[in-house]
């Protein structure tokens, strides 16, 4: 059996790797690819996998868009830091999924589901991609949340509190998540991007990348980029250049609006 691990983060894909191993020795353990791009040129250089244990999130995007590269015959496993609400529409429409931080046991389990599967049917049902989304999308919609109206914050010695219209941006770098505010002030916070995406307010914060999630006020300017990406230009400007991936761009100008 070979087994395909997407996977972005070094450590995660350490330890998926390891605990494959573990659960199953006789698996030939392929990867792991750590982008859309390195996954679809791997797909498309080589024979399909038996199983795909995918992350959501990678490093140039949502691993969503290696589907719109590439045929995926095979069945997948998504690895997911997607809260409760959604969940749901992983387990209907796809083999399994597993929340991070994952559990040897909860990876045993839908390996041993995925085998099963295959003795009874011969080859699991893949992915269905776009019923998939309509359903994450359906259910972030319709889910009742409280919206966070402050961050509590350490400056020096002193805990602060930052109102939420005062951030420009939040970002994620080296691990660390940081809140950046229109002066330019910025903070880290005990807090991963993933859950303070789902504590602001979405119409006012948008998720452009697996690194950062902006506030409206803080695009000073919007370009469309090759491959149907667009380049954000945020005030205060950020170290790194930002983009929305082809995958997120439908989503992004709906939110603007348009």
């Amino acid at each position: 059996m070979k087994i395909l691990i997407i996977e972005d983060e070094t450590v995660a894909a350490e330890r998926m790797l390891e605990m494959v191993r573990h659960i199953v020795p006789e698996a030939r353990i392929l990867g792991p690819a750590d982008s859309i791009e390195e996954s679809v040129q791997f797909l498309r250089s080589h024979s399909m996998p038996d199983l795909i244990l995918m992350d959501i999130e990678l490093v140039d995007g949502q691993s969503f868009e290696i589907f719109s590269e590439v045929e995926v015959t095979c069945p997948v496993i998504f690895t997911t830091a997607y809260d409760e609400f959604a969940l749901q529409a992983f387990k209907v429409h796809s083999i399994d999924y597993l929340l991070k931080p994952i559990q040897r046991e909860d990876l045993q389990k839908s390996l041993i589901k995925f085998q099963q599967l295959q003795q009874v049917y011969g080859k699991p049902p893949t992915a269905n991609l776009d019923e998939l989304l309509q359903e994450l999308r359906r259910t972030t919609q319709t889910s009742s949340k409280p919206i966070r109206e402050y961050f509590l914050v350490r400056q020096g010695q002193r805990l602060i509190s930052i109102d939420t219209n005062e951030a420009a941006y939040f970002y994620s770098e080296d691990r660390v998540t940081f809140l950046k505010t229109h002066d330019g002030r910025y903070f880290s916070l005990d807090h991963t991007l993933e859950e303070v995406e789902q504590q602001v307010d979405s119409t006012r914060f948008f998720r452009a990348s697996r690194q950062y999630l902006v506030q409206r006020r803080a695009i000073s300017d919007i370009f469309v980029h090759f491959n149907g990406k667009y380049k954000l230009a945020l005030k205060p400007a950020p170290n790194e250049e930002v983009y929305v991936s082809r995958d997120r761009a439908p989503e992004f100008k709906k939110w603007l609006g348009g």
